[in-house]
């Protein structure tokens, strides 16, 4: 039954009837004083923290004042390195410098964008502008167009400025194995892949990044992220963090062993309580409590164990959360620390990211009970307490000495008013020996003991003088080794001890030091969910192959058997390109691993089933830049006047074009092309990197093959204005400027015009400057063109969810 029509009332919106309210710059709620509804005070907070004394002396009152005001907006350039150099000079240059005399509707100069000190290269920036600056001012709406639009396109990124931290702290270099085991929803998966491929043209670095999230809807969320990168090193999983499964790669030593996958990077931002993000959710004020805390405490640690489990000898894990609580950061590293013996330190990041202001880690702190009591250790605690507030992990080493050589001062805190952030905690921990619990640890162990006993042997005099002491003493020793299980000739006690590792599985316990208890088994992470559709590699005989070769004259020295679809049976519509080292993740744990996505779309069949080979597959702009190197057919170099005419003109002659690219097109014939365009480093005024795209060579016509976004994109480098299409709120705002009016003498002039503007304060449309009606440079296709191909997955529409 359909929903039935209820008549309004007069006056309330109905047919004919218009509601009276002021104008929206009459209002008295400025738009990022929206947080001012909320209650910014919490007693058991403020309690919690003075007593646990992380703010130095002082401070306080500075501490509060910077919890409770708006956090400014950050974002931070992608990309590989040339491409973002290039857009950091059209941004210094273009936008950044008409932002020195912008006023607010006060009068008051306003501050222009500033880099964020620590970030390397000037990368990453910061702003504080307010919705209603960004309207009023003509040189704030560009720049603010220029931030959309970029965004879309994957070259901006919008993230919090502590969030950009753990990354730059964990070293990666391009041939890193790195493990993002809480990865959604992407800002820092973000950061590890670009860091992959610092090095221009190296299509396969070497290295990759697994980004695992336990929630598989955030998984599509971290899919639209990092897919933006357009990697093929890079792929997405759905387990639960603490259960990370093991994975078999192939071995280097010999054709046909295997070994289990250990990473060189683990990046391990947990879940928290959050209460450093306040700035933005201020809704923690009302929800935050002690007991928070507590209730994570066993799951962090329980994550970052596992991390280091999976974490190569000489590798390093990154520990963060956002939160300032000493629980889920100094008590989990210490219990992590104390499990670990000797197996595990703390770095001295001391010396890293010169200009960032930060703390010492705390080696004291305290418990909180929900009626405001406070412990010091776990012998204060009465028997009688809730379970939760006696676990020992969650009190300081009673040991000072072992606390002392813990070096918890190594760890960094981050306080929201000292460089106007969000509060944040981050240690960098590196894996020095095998662990104690695992079968290599325990091997290591025997072997130092023995160490031990044959040096007291030989220095025992009395041994070598008495030949029946020395066999009572081998045969206590042998008795020793057998109750023990770890000396037996035959072996057993070696099995034993590999039989308590299957059992115990990934262990997850907090009881115990060396050896946490055994867990109970994981279960699969697609028991009773939606099961992916399959990676199908390439064969040796794929008939496809050759004609994909032949006819962009692809090298020889290109992985073809990298190549995948995701179907069995049927037509294959999109081929993928992984590099080797995610091929044999994807081989090797096909029934263990859930997998959601990986894979760079290369090329897409056309809509035309002809006899040519032309339009069997065209060439897809996500992967150009990992192809062109290999191929040496059906290219055409341009100038950047060949660029904006392509970029700008839906299918133009080929006779607009340059002589030398008409050169270039003469003998192809249809089908799809790659342009070029080198850099022209002698003309300030030319685009600085190298632009690839892909296109189509038509009978008389040729056209660009690029996304709407992509278009804008290159545009911007090429020196093309993207303007702001005229909304008639933004052609009040301009009259309002050039009058000298204020927005409230505007509104009552014409406040019946005005009431018609659209209220919902959504972005405005961006439109090239060139072009009235953008829609059709989408990747529509022309009757003798071929179609945009399938997404990378089946359900990648999920994908479209933003952050």
């Amino acid at each position: 039954m359909g929903r039935r029509w209820k008549k309004k009332r007069p006056g309330h919106g109905g047919p004919g009837q218009r509601r009276d309210r002021p104008h929206r710059d009459q209002r008295q709620q400025r738009p990022n004083e929206w947080q001012d509804t909320f209650v910014k005070e919490n007693k058991d907070f403020e309690k919690f923290y003075k007593e646990q004394g992380i703010v130095p002396e002082g401070e306080w009152d500075k501490f509060l004042e910077g919890l409770r005001s708006p956090l400014p907006a950050t974002f931070r350039i992608t990309g590989y390195k040339s491409h973002a150099q290039e857009l950091l000079r059209r941004l210094k240059g273009k936008y950044i410098s008409q932002l020195l005399d912008v006023t607010s509707e006060d009068g008051e100069l306003l501050e222009k964008p500033q880099p964020i000190p620590w970030y390397p290269d000037e990368l990453a920036w910061r702003t504080n502008y307010s919705r209603k600056d960004l309207r009023r001012s003509p040189a704030l709406a560009k720049f603010h167009d220029f931030l959309v639009t970029e965004t879309e396109t994957g070259n901006v990124s919008r993230q919090e400025a502590v969030s950009m931290i753990p990354p730059l702290l964990l070293d990666v270099q391009p041939h890193h194995k790195i493990l993002d085991m809480c990865a959604a929803p992407g800002s820092k998966t973000a950061q590890l892949i670009e860091m992959l491929h610092t090095e221009d043209g190296q299509s396969f670095p070497g290295g990759f990044v697994v980004a695992n999230d336990a929630d598989n809807k955030r998984c599509y969320m971290l899919v639209h992220q990092a897919k933006r990168l357009n990697s093929p090193c890079f792929l997405v999983t759905n387990h639960d963090a603490s259960h990370m499964p093991n994975m078999t790669v192939p071995s280097d030593d010999a054709d046909g062993a295997t070994d289990t996958l250990a990473y060189d990077r683990v990046l391990c931002d947990v879940p928290c309580s959050g209460d450093g993000t306040m700035r933005k959710n201020p809704d923690v004020w009302k929800k935050w409590s002690p007991g928070q805390g507590q209730n994570l405490h066993n799951l962090q640690l329980r994550i970052v164990r596992r991390g280091i489990e999976l974490l190569r000898v000489g590798g390093q894990l990154v520990y963060s959360t956002c939160s300032l609580n000493p629980l889920e950061d100094e008590a989990v590293i210490a219990a992590l620390l104390t499990e670990c013996e000797d197996s595990v330190e703390l770095v001295d990041v001391s010396n890293k990211l010169a200009g960032l202001k930060r703390l010492s880690g705390v080696s004291a702190w305290k418990v909180m009970t929900k009626s405001g009591e406070f412990y010091g250790s776990i012998d204060e605690v009465p028997t009688d307490r809730h379970s939760n507030l006696r676990r020992v992990s969650m009190f300081p080493p009673p040991d000072p000495d072992k606390l002392e050589a813990m070096h918890l001062d190594r760890c960094i805190r981050i306080l929201p008013h000292h460089q106007d952030t969000g509060g944040f905690f981050v240690a960098v921990l590196r894996k020095t020996k095998a662990l104690p619990w695992t079968r290599q640890g325990k091997a290591d162990r025997r072997k130092e003991e023995a160490a031990v006993t044959d040096e007291a042997k030989q220095s025992d005099t009395s041994a070598t003088s008495d030949p029946a002491g020395e066999g009572d003493v081998r045969s206590e020793t042998g008795a020793t080794a057998k109750a023990d299980g770890k000396g037996s000739d035959t072996g057993q006690g070696e099995g034993d001890d590999e039989k308590q590792e299957a059992e115990a599985g990934n262990s997850n316990g907090s009881e115990g030091l060396a050896r946490p208890p055994p867990a109970k088994k994981a279960k699969l992470a697609w028991e009773g969910s939606y099961k992916e559709d399959p990676f199908v590699f390439f064969t040796e005989d794929e008939e496809l192959w050759p004609i994909m070769r032949d006819f962009y004259q692809i090298s020889d020295t290109f992985p073809n058997l990298q190549l995948l679809v995701r179907c069995y049976e049927g037509k294959k519509r999109t081929v993928y390109l992984v590099s080797k080292e995610v091929k044999d993740i994807l081989q090797y744990n096909e029934n263990s691993l859930k997998v959601i996505n990986c894979g760079l779309r290369v090329m897409v069949r056309s809509r035309n089933d002809k006899t040519k080979a032309m339009s069997l597959f065209r060439l897809a702009q996500d992967g150009i830049p990992t192809l062109l190197p290999f191929i040496h057919g059906r290219r055409v170099e341009i100038k950047q006047e060949d660029a904006i005419l392509l970029l700008t003109e839906e299918n133009p002659h080929i006779h607009k074009l340059t002589a030398e690219a008409r050169e270039q097109l003469k003998p192809l014939e249809e089908g799809s092309i790659v342009m070029v365009y080198e850099p022209d480093m002698s003309n300030p005024d030319a685009v600085h990197c190298k632009m690839v795209f892909v296109g189509w060579r038509g009978k008389v016509t040729v056209r660009s093959f690029v996304p709407k976004n992509d278009r804008r994109h290159f545009l911007l480098l090429c020196g093309v204005d993207v303007e702001v299409r005229q909304t008639k709120r933004r052609q009040l705002a301009l009259e309002r400027e050039a009058k000298g009016q204020t927005a409230n003498d505007a509104a009552n002039e014409g406040a019946g015009q005005e009431e018609e503007v659209d209220d919902e304060g959504a972005e405005e449309d961006v439109a090239m400057a060139t072009r009235s009606d953008d829609e059709t440079l989408a990747t529509t296709e022309t009757s003798d063109t071929v179609e945009e191909g399938t997404s990378a997955i089946d359900s990648d529409a999920q994908s479209s969810i933003k952050e």
